[in-house]
């Protein structure tokens, strides 16, 4: 397995050169090429990137080496699945909060917040008591929401509010960190490798590693994003920190009401449109299934003896390679719908859960079929984000995008606790030598959740057979000539 993950990684490393330098030969649009000349917005640009690189990179650090450190520890099985359940369980709580802190500390605050609450969470990996241990896990889930979160409300704020850059710009930035986000993880994996496995220092090194990347990132928004929150304040914005303090009870009031208001609109939005609870259900399942294949990609490799750093940058590699795909297939030469892309995803990751529980057999393991089919699961993540996010952008509306993606994110989450409380009941009751059995059935599971994610996608387009709101612009419908 030594051998077969760095053989992996150059494999998939050149295939990612490859499929990118093909797909930047592609024109870009008019919007992104123009958005590049402008100094201003390059400048801010890279105000935002520093940072937020900086957060994502301390994020994928600590990918590799979770299980293996609570391994470790000791711990069994069953109480490494308690506390990846904590952690689920603590981003379904926070959901929430993430979106209601910038509006009373502020956004720039409480990016500051999420560097302070990650670290601490890199902290406690320190220790080997298990209720410290779920501490950090607690801390974990809310940095994990205040980081999907609250970068983006600054530059979304920042770049029309402050600088009154187009909207249409704003897709450059994002699409810059969606390509270099993986670069990242890669990279995270080699490095988290090399301190690791090579140096010999452990699996707590990466958590350890990652503390000077949030302190970093601390420094950038302190010192930077300073300079716009001046702007901000400036400008009266009311989103921003607190003002008038004999205000600020009236002003608390208006902010609740308008957080309970815009979850009751994201809902009733959910509710009355079919197109966007299908949908919801699709990602409910598919990202549900990515939590548990999270937990055990782990174990069932890591008795085989492969890098697991390696695995990991192997894992993103595969995923950069499925991005790359997206980008070249809806390219003008081919122009294949992004809802085909989707149904491909499933359909890979279908296939992926069914080469596992034949590769899981207990007394039979199979390593390297196990770690082709986990390259499988990856690749169609790599088809399935770009998909996904392209119709939820079509039908589920701007101004009810938020409030709507967190209702999607709590029967997410829930289905992932579930999954994983299940496989904990399964070790828990077993005897020496049939913990395996459970990470098969678990598998099962998963492919069965593919199979209703594969239905409810053939159910939305069905139903918008002819809706040219879930096609590419400059396509025929059905029935055209």
């Amino acid at each position: 397995m030594f051998v077969t993950a760095y053989l992996a990684f150059i494999v998939l490393t050149g295939l990612c050169v490859t499929l990118e330098i093909t797909a930047r030969r592609l024109n870009s649009p008019q919007a992104t090429q123009t958005a590049v000349a402008n100094p201003a917005f390059r400048r801010f640009q890279k105000l935002f990137l520093k940072a937020y690189f900086l957060a994502l990179w301390a994020d994928w650090l600590q990918g590799p080496y979770l299980y293996k450190l609570y391994r470790h520890y000791n711990f069994l099985e069953s109480q490494i699945a308690i506390l990846y359940v904590c952690g689920l369980a603590s981003c379904v709580l926070f959901a929430p909060v993430a979106g209601w802190l910038p509006q009373f500390l502020g956004r720039r605050q409480t990016c500051l917040l999420f560097c302070l609450t990650y670290s601490v969470c890199c902290i406690t990996k320190l220790s080997q008591d298990y209720f410290m241990l779920i501490l950090g896990r607690v801390l974990g889930g809310l940095s994990t929401s205040l980081l999907t979160t609250v970068f983006e409300a600054w530059y979304v704020h920042s770049h029309v509010d402050v600088h009154d850059f187009p909207k249409e710009w704003i897709p450059v930035t994002f699409g810059k960190v969606a390509n270099w986000n993986h670069g990242l993880a890669v990279g995270a994996g080699l490095v988290a490798n090399l301190f690791a496995e090579w140096l010999g220092l452990g699996p707590v090194a990466p958590f350890l590693l990652a503390i000077p990347s949030l302190a970093a990132c601390a420094w950038f928004v302190l010192s930077e994003w300073g300079q716009e929150d001046r702007q901000e304040g400036a400008s009266g914005d009311k989103n921003g920190p607190l003002l008038n303090p004999p205000n600020a009870p009236k002003l608390q009031m208006s902010k609740w009401a308008r957080f309970w208001r815009s979850c009751l609109d994201g809902l009733r939005c959910l509710l009355s449109d079919r197109r966007v609870m299908l949908l919801g259900g699709v990602q409910a399942l598919f990202e549900s299934v990515l939590y548990i294949f999270v937990f055990l990609w782990t174990p069932v490799l890591d008795p085989h003896g492969p890098p697991l750093g390696i695995v990991f940058s192997c894992l993103m590699a595969a995923s950069m390679a499925g991005s790359t795909l997206f980008r070249l297939a809806t390219s003008a030469p081919y122009r294949l719908q992004p809802g085909h892309l989707l149904c491909l995803a499933v359909l890979l990751a279908f296939f992926s859960f069914f080469m596992l529980t034949f590769s899981t057999v207990p007394g039979q393991p199979r390593p390297r079929e196990s770690l082709l089919a986990f390259l499988l699961l990856e690749l169609a993540c790599g088809l399935y984000f770009p998909a996904v996010s392209f119709l939820q952008g079509r039908v589920v509306p701007m101004e009810r995008r938020a409030a709507v993606l967190a209702w999607f994110r709590l029967p997410l989450h829930l289905l992932a606790c579930l999954g994983l409380l299940a496989l904990h009941g399964e070790v828990s009751g077993a005897g020496a030598g049939e913990a395996g059995s459970g990470t098969r059935h678990m598998f099962a599971g998963c492919a069965g959740m593919m199979l209703a994610a594969l239905l409810a996608i053939v159910s939305l387009f069905t139903l918008g057979r002819n809706d040219a709101d879930l096609r590419l612009e400059g396509t025929k419908l059905e029935g055209e000539i």
